[in-house]
């Protein structure tokens, strides 16, 4: 398991220790412990944890709700929330700094591992999801380069993709399979599709069933293109050999 950094925020000592003991025990690594919401913001903005455990009834000026939402607002560290109060008005409260889970006292050591590890795949997940949306909103914002880029759908995702890494594309019935060098992404279009949203300075359609870039073809050996890098021997349809020629520049 990948280290895992995990601040405790909890003002009775003894159950602080405790907790902090179940932590290491579990393998993670505790980087810090507080007793006072103020003291948490503090040690989470030095320490930026992967993760922090928050008793929501704190002694003093701030409690837990309270140091939570400022941490939120100043860093984006999942919380979970310890408590022994699971009222509705405690939970209402809580829910507005959109904790990851909530811990209920007493608690055992797999309670413990199963919220963290449960919270951290959330956010995770949730850190990939704002990642695709700027690249999206980037793409939107620059137009210029908008069509240097395409989004395919990969294992649930949408994985960017820079169109100087495709070597070829392939038509298979009603999916097209985008090769680069070391991978292969197969999703439900069509070559005409597919074209449009190609430079046409970039690539070009040398067969019904392939397109290449351009500047990955090294050689033309009889009625079939060699690509650079790759052992992929890609057939000239007859109706396409005079523009491929045009386009190639051949003397």
């Amino acid at each position: 398991m990948p280290q895992t950094n995990v601040l405790v925020v909890e003002d009775e000592s003894i159950v602080s220790k405790d907790i902090q003991n179940s932590l290491k025990k579990l393998g993670y690594t505790v980087v810090g412990a507080a007793n006072t919401g103020e003291t948490a913001v503090k040690l989470a903005l030095e320490h930026m944890p992967d993760i922090i455990l928050m008793d929501i009834m704190l002694k003093g000026e701030m409690n837990g709700i309270e140091a939570a939402e400022t941490i939120r607002k100043e860093a984006n560290i999942p919380v979970i929330f310890l408590t022994a109060y699971a009222d509705e008005s405690t939970l209402d409260k809580a829910k507005v700094t959109q904790p990851y889970g909530y811990i209920i006292k007493p608690f055992k050591e797999i309670d413990i591992h199963t919220s963290i590890e449960m919270a951290l795949y959330k956010h995770k997940k949730e850190l990939e999801v704002l990642k695709e949306r700027d690249m999206l909103y980037a793409i939107v914002e620059n137009k210029e380069s908008a069509r240097d880029i395409l989004f395919v759908k990969s294992n649930s995702r949408l994985v960017k993709l820079n169109t100087k890494d495709i070597y070829f594309i392939e038509a298979l019935k009603d999916y097209v399979v985008i090769n680069t060098l070391n991978t292969r992404y197969t999703i439900h279009s069509t070559m005409k599709d597919i074209e449009a949203k190609l430079t046409d300075s970039d690539f070009i359609r040398v067969h019904r069933s392939f397109i290449v870039r351009k500047d990955k073809i090294t050689a033309i050996e009889g009625p079939n293109l060699i690509l650079e890098n790759d052992k992929k021997v890609i057939p000239i349809g007859g109706s396409y050999k005079d523009e491929l020629a045009k386009r190639l520049n051949l003397v």
